[in-house]
């Protein structure tokens, strides 16, 4: 009677191990997801992480790039051009700093300047640019200020070679100018060298007839002529004499007489020596509206 109870409390614990092994089985599975999950939870806070720090640092080159185009636009801005071009030459005087030459080799010299400064711009947009590309950072808006950066150092450069043209231009026309108003001086300063100018001749009465400057005249019979000038200009008889740089005539003579037409108000003839006189002008122009002078020494 009791063996069948013993086979009934055995079949009765069989089925309590397999839901052990289930349970043991599922715990397994459990586990397994638990760290499947918990590992891609690490990888997406990773990524999340990087992909912050990404944008981020993309954040910063952005606007260092956006700070060093409005530095580059406001280098361009400085470059004065178009209807500012007076301001190309420099208005301090030359002891104020300002370097000396002339007006021409100052211009090309601040043509020089700016050139430089379109250079050293267009290299910082090329640097800018380069770092934009290498660093992966690529924004439409940005390639679009970029461009226009291009356009408008490309307008400056423009500018700059129609001021160098411009300045060649007026250099030649300058120099026309300057050769025109030389020969204008040259003809001025003739011509006052040729009002100034008289001529004289002196010598006795003899000396005088024989060149044929002087004359006689009036009288009768050849009694009571008066010694005048001819009329007949011999002009090696005469000297010319500048009475702009020059108004002393030294006359080897006790005495001397004017013959000729020169307003007596104008001159003074005095004794300066043993045997020596002078003509000292006065008024030389009133002197030289006689042209020739002729002196009699007595």
């Amino acid at each position: 009677m009791n063996e069948p109870r013993i086979q009934q409390g055995s079949a009765a614990r069989r089925p309590g191990r397999a839901g052990v092994v289930v349970l043991a089985v599922i715990s397994v599975l459990l586990l397994g997801a638990t760290g499947l999950l918990y590992s891609k939870y690490r990888k997406s806070v990773a990524d999340y992480t990087r992909v912050t720090a990404e944008e981020e640092t993309t954040r910063l080159r952005y606007d260092r790039a956006v700070s060093e185009i409005v530095a580059i636009q406001d280098s361009l801005n400085a470059i004065v051009l178009g209807e500012n071009a007076t301001h190309l030459v420099p208005a301090q005087p030359l002891d104020e700093g300002n370097p000396p030459g002339t007006l021409h080799d100052r211009v090309l010299g601040r043509i020089a300047t700016l050139k430089a400064a379109v250079e050293r711009t267009k290299e910082r947009i090329a640097q800018l640019d380069a770092g934009l590309k290498k660093s992966g950072v690529k924004i439409a808006g940005m390639e679009r200020m970029i461009a226009g950066l291009r356009r408008s150092v490309s307008e400056k450069e423009m500018h700059i070679a129609q001021l160098a043209t411009q300045v060649d231009t007026l250099e030649t026309r300058v120099a026309g100018l300057s050769t025109e108003v030389a020969v204008k001086q040259q003809d001025i300063e003739s011509k006052e060298r040729e009002l100034a100018t008289i001529f004289y001749a002196m010598g006795t009465k003899k000396e005088l007839t024989r060149a044929g400057v002087v004359a006689g005249k009036g009288g009768v019979l050849g009694i009571g002529k008066t010694l005048k000038p001819s009329g007949t200009i011999n002009e090696t008889a005469f000297t010319p004499l500048d009475t702009d740089q020059d108004i002393v005539i030294r006359i080897p003579s006790d005495k001397a007489q004017v013959l000729s037409a020169q307003p007596v108000t104008s001159y003074v003839i005095q004794p300066v020596g043993e045997d020596l006189v002078e003509l000292r002008i006065l008024d030389p122009k009133e002197f030289r509206k006689v042209k020739h002078l002729v002196i009699l020494m007595t």
